[in-house]
This record gives C-alpha cells, structure tokens and sequence, in this order.
C-alpha cells in the first residue's frame, strides 16, 4: 500500500533516527495492520519514521526506529537480544548514493512495497523521493520486516532489517 502521508517532513538527517524497543504506540499517519499465521503486526509510519507492534501467544513487542525527542540510543548497527520468549535481531545500515542512484533505487522500493500485500509506504509531501517503507513476511518460526527511510537532500538511504522468532530450548548436553 502506497500513501501520501499528510504532515511535514520532520526527520531530515539519517543520523537522526533513534532505536528502541517497547516504547509505547505513538501517534501514527498510516497503519497496515497484519496477520501472519498466528502472529498480528501492525506496520506504522510515523511523522518521524516507523513504529511495528507485533502480538502474539507469547506476548507482544514493539520496535520504534524514529526521531525521538530526547533520545539517547541512536540507530544501532546491529542488536541481538531476548525478548520475552523471544530471540530479536535487529541490523541497519546507510546507504549513500548519487542524485541518479537515489531516484532509481527510491522507484524501485516504492514499487516493490506498493505492490506487495504485506508492504506499507508513505511518500512525504515536498519529494517524491522523500519516503518511509516497511515490508514484512513471516519465514518458518520467526517474523520478519524490512524497512527503508529515505533521505534525498542527503543522498542517504537507511535499510533495516529485523527478525523476532521463538527462542529455542538449548540442546541438552551428552
């Protein structure tokens, strides 16, 4: 699902958006709201990036990666931790291209996204290429979301990629 998102471009810097996990639902321009087999998540744009809630018989989570006021965890290169019942990976990364490369990569993931019945988009006004973009799927026991937050003044796109699944038992020792 693509959408013009109704509000002012607020996050302008990639080096802006702040991690974190469990924060509370904040105010959302758009949301796609998902089942996948016995898991509920609800993809969220947000003025200032994204936010996924996920719910489940294990419990729920979030993941808010946004331009938090008063934040003091930036953007992570990479999070591996135990969430619950959980296992929850987390990797980002910056993405730095021409004038030319960032409008045909910014086509190609509003497209892929658009298309696709588990993809969420919103274009900010101003910029066609001004964008945040989730996806999601689920893959065995885990579920899984990729988003992408776009930054054209910059030339910067910031892909994440994120996978929560059961936490499996250790095996026992011989």
């Amino acid at each position: 699902m693509l959408t013009t998102l109704k509000t002012v471009y607020s996050d302008t810097r990639a080096e802006d958006l702040a991690w974190a996990l469990g924060r509370e639902p904040l105010p959302a321009l758009a949301t796609l709201d998902l089942e996948l087999a016995d898991t509920k998540l609800e993809l969220r744009l947000l003025g200032a990036s994204h936010q996924v809630l996920l719910e489940q018989e294990h419990g729920s989570c979030s993941e808010t990666v946004a331009c938090i006021p008063g934040s003091s965890t930036p953007l992570p290169l990479g999070v591996s931790k135990r969430v619950g019942e959980w296992e929850y990976e987390f990797a980002a990364r910056v993405e730095r291209l021409s004038r030319g490369q960032f409008a045909g990569r910014a086509q190609e993931l509003l497209a892929l996204v658009a298309e696709h019945p588990h993809g969420l988009a919103g274009v900010f006004p101003g910029s066609p290429h001004a964008f945040t973009a989730l996806l999601a799927q689920r893959h065995e026991d885990s579920v899984m979301w990729r988003t992408w937050h776009a930054y054209p003044q910059e030339g910067q796109l910031v892909a994440t990629r994120t996978r929560v699944g059961v936490r499996m038992p250790l095996p026992a020792m011989l």
